[in-house]
């Protein structure tokens, strides 16, 4: 008689956790996945996916506003919440269900629960004890808020998906990726949006002059930025607004406060204490190059080991894993020059090493180029947006180890620049490449003063 009852025990239906188990599943390994919130992880559910959506809608009121010089009446336009968020659900609906699919296409058993570990062979959900070979743990992150008077007053991300209606104002707090894309969102949709940070500065390890640029476009674009500034506590007013005290003293009144302050790994109730799992500060899970935890029968993956949080990153982590797992070859995944984009408004987009990152490890031996010009679109629309493009050269080898864009379209373009730059492109392999004319894309081959 065997002595599991699982091959692979899965706990997170998200990006990672799905691909390993359909993956080992193909495979011909015995695969279950506990899922205890919704298929397809935060990326699917309240990330990427629905975030997108929300990005495309909110823009349209730029373009109906770039319209009119190129000749189109548009009329009286209005916006309907309502709407979107209900079009928004049936799409997720949609994608949950085909998750689903190719779970049980593949095989896999999907349970519906909480997992709990109860030692490194057995883990139980819903009061049934699962014998298990190995363990994955793919559980993702969850959204942060500090410690303040008034916290139960704040919504994250999360809820910000699913909204009875937009306020008239919104404080948003945080510098990363969420915060300043859902300010581009709100702003769109027409909501006095503001946007606080602790820092001088948001997108801290972006490159510098992309920051510097992108405060200044969001700002164009009628945001309001508090730079430097914290919120002390949150208080209810009783017309039903909510009151942000502010470090300066100043305060701002607002229908929702919502926090975009990062995201913790999800790992409260898992059982880890029932193992040699170690995490670190922040409860990041440890693994070394190939997954694996303290407890050799527990591996994990994606957000919760606290790498690179980007659902392309985990999935590939899992078909890494996979591959240790069905042949027994210890598999990792290459971790320089992820491309990565931040759905801001205007977008922004990067690949490889910043000016700052570029002259720690190569000191003055690099040249920069640069260039900033007004987007076409912008010269019959009446706009005043400004694209930024640069590449960061190392002088020795002529190799391009930097590249990145504010504007229009950044994540696409840098998308297919990434390549080259992972197959190490060179300046002289750029300057060579013939432009598309015309487009913003072709800067990038046609950049040749180094500033």
């Amino acid at each position: 008689m065997a002595d599991h009852d699982v091959d692979l025990f899965v706990i997170g239906a998200g990006s990672g956790g799905v691909r390993t188990a359909r993956m080992c599943a193909q495979q011909g390994l015995r695969v279950v996945v506990a899922e205890s919130q919704y298929l397809g992880g935060t990326c699917v559910n309240v990330g990427c996916v629905p975030k997108k959506l929300f990005v495309y809608a909110s823009s349209f009121r730029e373009e109906f506003r770039t319209a009119k010089g190129f000749g189109w009446h548009v009329g009286e336009s209005s916006f309907d919440w309502p709407t979107l968020r209900d079009n928004k659900n049936r799409e997720i609906q949609r994608l949950n269900d085909i998750y689903g699919n190719l779970l049980d296409k593949a095989g896999v058993e999907l349970v519906e629960g909480w997992a709990k570990i109860l030692g490194p062979d057995s883990v139980e959900v819903n009061d049934q004890v699962y014998r298990c070979k190995k363990i994955l743990i793919a559980t993702g992150g969850t959204p942060f808020v500090p410690d303040l008077p008034g916290k139960e007053y704040a919504i994250t991300s999360n809820e910000a998906f699913y909204l009875d209606s937009l306020p008239e104002r919104i404080v948003i707090v945080g510098g990363g990726y969420i915060a300043i894309e859902f300010a581009g969102i709100f702003n769109g949709l027409g909501v006095d949006t503001h946007l606080l940070y602790r820092g001088d500065l948001f997108l801290r390890g972006f490159d510098q002059d992309v920051r510097e640029v992108l405060k200044e476009e969001v700002e164009k674009q009628g945001v309001t930025l508090h730079f430097s500034t914290e919120i002390e506590n949150i208080e209810k007013m009783d017309n039903g607004l909510f009151r942000a005290v502010l470090n300066s003293g100043d305060s701002i009144e607002a229908g929702l406060v919502m926090y975009a302050t990062g995201r913790h790994p999800n790992i409260d109730g898992l059982g880890l204490e029932n193992t040699s799992i170690e995490t670190r500060s922040n409860g990041a899970i440890i693994v070394d190059d190939y997954f694996q935890t303290a407890e050799p029968s527990i591996y994990a993956i994606g957000d919760v080991i606290g790498r690179v949080e980007l659902t392309p990153v985990a999935i590939n982590e899992g078909m890494a894993l996979t591959k240790t797992l069905v042949t027994g070859v210890p598999t990792t995944i290459d971790y320089t020059n992820i491309p990565t984009a931040v759905f801001s408004q205007p977008n922004t987009a990067s690949v490889g090493l910043t000016e700052e990152q570029a002259r720690g490890q190569y000191g003055d031996n690099i040249r920069i180029y640069r260039s900033r010009f007004r987007a076409m679109k912008e010269t019959l629309g009446g706009g005043d947006g400004k694209v930024f493009m640069k590449l960061i050269v190392v002088n020795d080898n002529d190799r391009v180890v930097g590249c990145h864009m504010v504007g229009e379209g950044a994540g696409e373009i840098i998308q297919g620049i990434a390549i080259a730059v992972k197959m190490g492109a060179t300046k002289a392999d750029f300057d060579a490449t013939i432009g598309i004319h015309p487009t913003a894309a072709e800067e990038f081959v046609t950049m040749r003063d180094a500033r």
